[in-house]
């Protein structure tokens, strides 16, 4: 192993605990103090990707801590992505390229060269930079998983780097789960956890100080801090934070209302952020009531005729298509548009029973879409407003940058494309679709869409864009994580109070 960098590892009691987040913190902090500084994770299992300047897909997070870090992301970052596909089945995205579709016990049997993999992108990222900050995955304490964990033991034991363990206090039982981590541990892998953070406090620090002191006697390892819960305007990891923002939801504070039909396998969630402290944004499951939204959008999905079938089963679909027809905006992302055209049809590759197929959509676009090759687009791209209409024709002409990430090709055979050679706009030029994730990073896009919106409610948007003041979100974060963690200890783990 290449040894020139410097290893930080953190590792979690479970999922969600807030691993993604203090690694975010590091990979800033370092930064400003001058280091080269990369993040890492071997191992991912997301929906949510990001396309590199290279075409190459990785998880989210990655590309978050990069951009803290103030590099460009790249493959050796997340080697390995996997990205569930129903069945039982991922697809297995090695170095940023589809690799196959695989069930749980066909990529266990080929963990060996997945190893050699992780170490060639570790070593490649170590050549390069001064400290790299290793993320775990769910709860590094899998018994059943020891002898094939790749992204945890399979990790500290390749590098043997310092730990930290995060524990998340908001859903109770935060000291057990730290201290049965510890324990059930490896040998050889518990002696490398040097500190530990509890994550989303809420509450008087005094009270917690007891147990604080007691754990460290128990785990004879330091808490390095209590990190308050806060909010920060910063990309979600996965799906599991929608929960989050369904608590965050409010209907009564001036904002239009955009509902997003929560698909089973959603995907890249993270489009519509952008969107949410300008209007409220609520995510919706199939066969709940939509209620009577100010816009509708239909996101990305890992499996598109799936679940088209689950929004026709549920009779999502039908009040879909009334409120299209009640000339609410309709808009559709990747999957999403795909959904929205009048046919698709699989050779085979699409679905999760793995059989051809051919399937109606919903029929709001004239646009049919095939999967017929195991092929994935994946590439970052700019291209010009072509769609016309209220919303898009507000901006034709303009310029938008995204990034897709798709199987399948769809026709146009007779409307509007919506941007360049991509996309479908109706003859209203409220219902369009797009393979663009990021659109909404576009403030003109975005504003072009408000306005319509608020415009549309007889509100005024930009009295609603004045009320929103910009803070760099890696810089507070930052600062939070210096308040309440003992950052000294942590640079005396890389060797020094300078790493």
């Amino acid at each position: 192993m290449n040894d020139t960098a410097k290893p930080l590892m953190v590792l979690g009691t479970g999922s969600h605990v807030g691993k993604s987040i203090v690694v975010t913190a590091l990979c800033r902090i370092f930064a400003e103090q001058g280091f080269n500084v990369a993040p890492f994770k071997a191992q991912n299992m997301s929906l949510n990707s990001w396309i590199t300047d290279n075409g190459d897909e990785i998880g989210i997070a990655q590309a978050i801590q990069a951009k803290a870090c103030g590099i460009p992301p790249t493959a050796d970052m997340n080697p390995i992505l996997l990205k569930p596909k129903g069945d039982r089945q991922s697809q297995v995205i090695i170095m940023g390229r589809p690799y196959a579709d695989r069930t749980a016990g066909d990529y266990y049997e080929s963990i060996e060269d997945m190893m050699k993999v992780v170490e060639r992108a570790y070593s490649s990222l170590a050549v390069e930079h001064d400290i790299i900050v290793i993320e775990g995955a769910g709860g590094a304490a899998e018994i059943n998983l020891y002898d094939r964990d790749v992204v945890n033991i399979g990790t500290a034991r390749l590098l043997n780097p310092p730990i930290i363990l995060v524990g998340d206090i908001e859903r109770g039982g935060v000291f057990a789960s730290i201290y049965g981590t510890m324990k059930l541990l490896p040998d050889d892998i518990a002696p490398l956890v040097r500190g530990i953070i509890i994550n989303k406090f809420r509450g008087d620090p005094a009270i917690l100080e007891p147990g604080l002191r007691e754990l460290e006697k128990l785990t004879g390892v330091p808490v390095l801090g209590v990190i308050p819960y806060t909010e920060l305007s910063i990309p979600s990891e996965d799906s599991v934070s929608i929960a989050d923002k369904k608590q965050s939801y409010c209907s009564d504070n001036g904002l239009v209302d955009i509902a997003v039909i929560r698909l089973p396998r959603i995907s890249n969630f993270t489009d519509f952020e952008p969107l949410e402290q300008l209007s409220n944004i609520r995510y919706v499951e199939p066969g709940d009531d939509l209620g009577q939204p100010d816009a509708l959008i239909l996101p990305g999905t890992k499996n598109t005729i799936d679940d088209l079938k689950v929004l026709q089963d549920s009779g999502t679909d039908t009040r879909i298509l009334e409120l299209a027809h009640a000339g609410i905006p309709v808009i559709g992302i990747c999957g999403g548009y795909q959904m929205m055209g009048k046919t698709i049809t699989d050779s085979g590759i699409e679905g999760s029973g793995g059989s051809a197929a051919s399937v109606d959509g919903l029929g709001l676009l004239d646009i049919s879409t095939d999967f017929s090759k195991y092929e994935k687009q994946t590439n970052r791209t700019s291209k010009t407003v072509t769609g016309t209409g209220p919303i898009l024709g507000s901006i034709n002409k303009q310029q938008v940058d995204g990034y897709e990430i798709h199987m399948g090709m769809s026709r146009l055979h007779s409307n509007t494309p919506a941007f360049g050679d991509d996309g479908c706009v109706d003859l209203t030029g409220l219902v369009w679709g797009t393979y663009m994730h990021g659109l909404f990073e576009n403030e003109n896009l975005r504003d072009a869409f408000l306005e319509y919106l608020y415009a549309s409610s007889g509100l005024k948007y930009s009295s609603i864009k004045d009320r929103i003041t910009y803070t760099d979100p890696y810089n507070q974060l930052s600062q939070h994580f210096l308040a309440h963690v003992d950052m000294e200890a942590i640079e005396g783990m890389l060797g020094s109070s300078k790493a």
